[in-house]
């Protein structure tokens, strides 16, 4: 799309969601327009991200897609739990995970195949990646089963909930020192034996100065946008029949990955395949390592503390995302039919949870 008209639409889509939210429109409309603005403030915190990457490296570039990405995320859930929509909150981490393990990183495995036949990228990180998915499944089945079996009290749940929060949020930290820092090498992005790759190179838009301040522009526009989209939920899933599960896994989980579904295509077609799975399996580990562990303690700070026990339902569709994109990124290789396969996933678990 054209700068100058992506700006464009960016403005007046914000400025009409503030408008519809301050001047009382109905509901319904009020969702519309604040599901459209946010896609586009995603989308500018997307490019600003981009070009501060630029200036980063490829893998903390990533890892700073991975995690402004998820500012929109971690924003809507603060909003939803200030509201005690729990259930929301819980159902939009599900998705945000599987919308990145299926949906964002599917798109790009297969846009980018589809130019570039094979992609590769380190087999290294590919395992790492695929051990701390394990870690993330176990972290979420653990509480769900003691909780489930009423083996634990209802206040051993908090207890247990903030216990496993606290250990993941180390995980996670020590796993930027591990990766960022003790083994970057090892974890550096490159091409199988006998390969090369010629990545397309392209200057940044923006000075890092600008980028930097586009930045921070766009994160506060994103949290007066999430605030103006969770306060019409309600009237949406009301007007519409739809249960709070499938607004909260699909619909709000797609509006928030905006960023990451633009940022990873746009890499993986330019033949930057490690800093796409970067984005997409990053990503999805962030959300359940950091930002649901986060908001168990923002919950804390509400007076109303979230505990971290998952349904069964979002525990079965986060272990099915997890078993094929470890299996498809386990050799570091991809191709478009790969894409595929992780896109169909989604699509089925999409259905099912409509169905509910």
């Amino acid at each position: 799309m054209n700068q100058k008209l992506f700006f464009a639409l960016l403005a007046v889509s914000f400025l009409l969601s503030g408008a519809a939210h301050y001047a009382g429109w109905n509901e319904t409309v009020q969702f519309v327009i604040s599901a459209v603005a946010i896609v586009f403030v995603a989308g500018f915190l997307g490019k600003a991200t981009e070009n501060v990457a630029h200036y980063a490296g490829q893998r903390i570039g990533g890892l700073l897609n991975a995690t402004f990405g998820n500012a929109a995320e971690l924003i809507i859930a603060i909003f939803l739990i200030r509201e005690g929509l729990f259930d929301m909150v819980k159902a939009s981490l599900t998705g945000a995970i599987i919308g990145n393990l299926l949906l964002v990183l599917g798109l790009s495995l297969f846009l980018g195949g589809l130019k570039h036949k094979i992609q590769t990228f380190n087999r290294t990180l590919a395992g790492h990646n695929g051990s701390l998915m394990s870690i993330a499944i176990i972290s979420l089945f653990i509480p769900a089963m003691f909780a489930g079996t009423k083996a634990i009290t209802h206040e051993e749940t908090q207890l247990l909930s903030f216990a496993v929060a606290g250990i993941l949020i180390a995980a996670y930290i020590l796993w930027l020192l591990f990766s960022l820092g003790t083994h970057k090498r090892f974890l550096a992005d490159e091409a199988h034996p006998g390969e090369t790759r010629e990545p397309e190179e392209e200057k940044p838009a923006w000075s890092r100065s600008m980028s930097i301040v586009a930045l921070v522009v766009a994160t506060v526009m994103v949290a007066f946008v999430s605030e103006w989209l969770v306060g019409t939920i309600h009237a949406f899933t009301d007007r519409f029949g739809m249960s709070e599960l499938f607004v909260g896994a699909f619909i709000i989980a797609i509006i928030g990955n905006a960023a990451e579904h633009s940022a990873a295509v746009m890499l993986a077609m330019k033949n930057k395949i490690g800093a796409s799975v970067e984005i997409a399996v990053g990503s999805s580990l962030q959300i359940a390592l950091f930002v649901a562990p986060v908001l168990v303690f923002v919950s804390f700070l509400f007076g109303n503390p979230m505990d971290f026990v998952f349904t069964t339902i979002e525990l079965v569709a986060i272990g099915v995302a997890v078993i094929i994109a470890k299996s498809i990124t386990q050799d570091g290789a991809t191709n478009w039919y790969e894409g595929f396969l992780l896109v169909s996933v989604y699509a089925i678990l999409g259905v099912a949870f409509f169905l509910i």
